[in-house]
């Protein structure tokens, strides 16, 4: 089984209710957050959503928070993830939903309006230029991204993770974490413009916009 997809299985195990601890980051090791990601979206997650516009496609979806509030406040949204379970979960909220990776081809691919990476997913693969290129041939002209990222004082780096799932270790995969200081010289390079950054509750959220309209 491959890296990738023994992490999957480990965050599937994850969702099913055992615990999934994070090793390989900066400081020690941390549960993952599943009970807030399982839970309504929170204030933070409001401010978000308040500047997403349809439609649009909600990447590393997990079990579909984002998805269903914005289907709920009447925008077009589809969430998409690696991992089974979470999309099954985010179908049961009632969300839309299809099993995707993100460098893979999508539904609608190049007339989205947002590409949303909520809970730090700009972090994908490891690579943030490599997915802001791929969010930029999945949006339409003018399009965004809307990312939270980490604390402006935390260094943009990629780790090598991996997943203990009750003891169970996964192989290792690459994750990022971009902080908000070094966004907007990626983005450029990207072909976006950092136009918004927000911190509420301590999170931190950006807004990139798409050339070309």
């Amino acid at each position: 089984m491959s890296a990738r997809a023994a992490s999957r299985t480990a965050f599937d195990l994850a969702l099913a209710g055992n615990r999934c601890t994070v090793l390989g980051m900066a400081g020690p090791p941390f549960e993952l957050p599943l009970s807030r990601w399982r839970a309504e979206v929170d204030a933070a997650d409001r401010a978000m959503l308040a500047h997403c516009h349809g439609p649009a496609l909600d990447v590393g979806c997990g079990p579909g928070r984002m998805t269903t509030a914005l289907l709920r406040r009447g925008t077009p949204a589809l969430g998409i993830d690696v991992s089974p379970r979470a999309v099954a979960s985010t179908r049961a909220r009632g969300g839309l939903a299809v099993v995707r990776d993100v460098f893979d081809p999508v539904p609608w691919e190049g007339h989205w309006r947002t590409f949303l990476l909520a809970d730090g997913n700009i972090g994908i693969g490891g690579d943030p230029a490599r997915l802001l290129d791929r969010a930029r041939r999945i949006l339409r002209p003018g399009g965004q991204v809307l990312a939270e990222v980490a604390p402006p004082e935390v260094r943009t780096r990629t780790y090598r993770l991996r997943l203990d799932v009750d003891g169970r270790l996964t192989g290792p995969f690459d994750w990022a974490v971009v902080g908000a200081a070094g966004l907007g010289e990626l983005a450029v390079k990207a072909g976006f413009v950092l136009t918004r950054l927000d911190v509420v509750a301590g999170r931190w959220f950006a807004r990139l916009r798409r050339g070309g309209g």
